[in-house]
């Protein structure tokens, strides 16, 4: 069963054009010659990679693009006009494959960018052009090339400066809300979030980035466990990953314990995910007793590994250093490249000191 963030499309381009077999007849002229046109060129299945689209719920109902025909030639050396291209509309960061044969024909991670993915037949040649000193009425025509179908997969990876992972009611989808303009639906039950949610965070400066929320990982989600493995390749292309966890699990499990199952869920997913940069944030501080927030926060740090300075306390509900995410989020995206400019996610400039 393919999910919202894959679709399979069947595209068709044109059939060129057949050339035309014509002898000039007019009055006073008895051997006007050959006037058989040219047939025109069929026309172009085309994807474009859009940035106002990001599903591909779309293809479901209406999968099936097909390019026009190019016309045929005609008498009095009148060619076929050529067939339309037909443009079809994907979500930036869409991967294009054969279905046939499983290869990757294109990863369209570019606004704008486009790739024919069917092109159209040529038109065949009329009678007209093989005329010659020694073949004066040549009766030969050509048809034009057939058309190319094919069948295409197609699947979303959202591209996105940073994802945010963690698992079920971690506060991912709060969080993203209290950064962005971004509204993801948010309920006190696992898997409210069933898609990845991007959103857009603005900081001064004119900077910004995108961020995105990834499906609630669980054990197991490597292997095909919960949603999780359905949405992990959406992490893959974020530069920096968020590890939200919550300090105050309603199922009563520890914070370190949960913390370890989604790192183990990274590498097993991949080695190269799981090596990102990474901001760990314990989120809901907010429901902690406030007698046992330096210590929980302290206890916990030191238990995964870190110095309790490297990890943000914060609250998604109350907003409570949310900035401080989004100015270390973006540190560690500028000191990963170096140069900012080489990141199309990244804009602005940083605050001066």
């Amino acid at each position: 069963m393919l999910m919202i963030d894959e679709a399979r499309i069947y595209v068709r381009s044109g059939k060129g054009g057949n050339g035309c077999v014509s002898l000039h007849r007019e009055k006073f002229i008895p051997k006007g010659g050959p006037d058989g046109g040219n047939g025109g060129r069929g026309g172009d299945v085309v994807l474009v990679a859009d940035p106002h689209l990001d599903t591909l719920l779309p293809f479901r109902y209406a999968p099936h693009f097909f390019a026009e025909k190019g016309k045929p030639g005609a008498s009095t050396s009148r060619h076929g006009s050529d067939g339309e291209h037909k443009m079809v509309k994907v979500p930036v960061g869409t991967i294009v494959r054969d279905q046939e044969s499983g290869e990757v024909i294109a990863d369209l991670d570019h606004p704008g960018e486009e790739l024919v993915v069917a092109k159209g037949g040529r038109g065949g040649f009329g009678n007209e052009h093989f005329k010659s000193s020694t073949n004066q009425t040549p009766r030969e025509a050509t048809p034009g090339e057939p058309e190319i179908e094919r069948t295409l997969l197609l699947e979303l990876k959202l591209i996105a400066d940073v994802g945010l992972v963690g698992l079920p009611n971690a506060g991912k989808s709060t969080l993203l809300s209290a950064v962005s303009k971004a509204r993801p639906k948010i309920a006190d039950y696992p898997f409210t979030t069933l898609t990845p949610q991007p959103g857009i965070a603005e900081l001064p400066g004119d900077r910004r980035l995108v961020i995105a929320d990834i499906p609630g990982l669980i054990e197991g989600a490597a292997d095909g466990a919960g949603l999780g493995h359905d949405f992990l390749r959406h992490v893959e292309r974020t530069k920096v990953i968020i590890h939200v966890i919550d300090l105050l699990p309603f199922d009563e499990s520890e914070p370190v314990t949960n913390h370890d199952v989604i790192r183990r869920e990274l590498h097993a997913f991949s080695p190269v995910l799981a090596e990102k940069p990474e901001l760990v944030v314990f989120n809901k501080i907010d429901l902690v007793d406030p007698d046992e927030k330096e210590s929980l926060v302290r206890r916990t740090a030191h238990a995964i590994g870190l110095d309790p300075e490297e990890v943000v306390v914060a609250s998604g509900a109350t907003g409570l250093n949310v900035r401080e995410i989004l100015e270390r989020a973006w540190k560690l995206l500028v000191d990963l490249e170096g140069e900012k400019e080489k990141w199309p996610g990244i804009t602005g400039k940083p605050p001066l000191d």
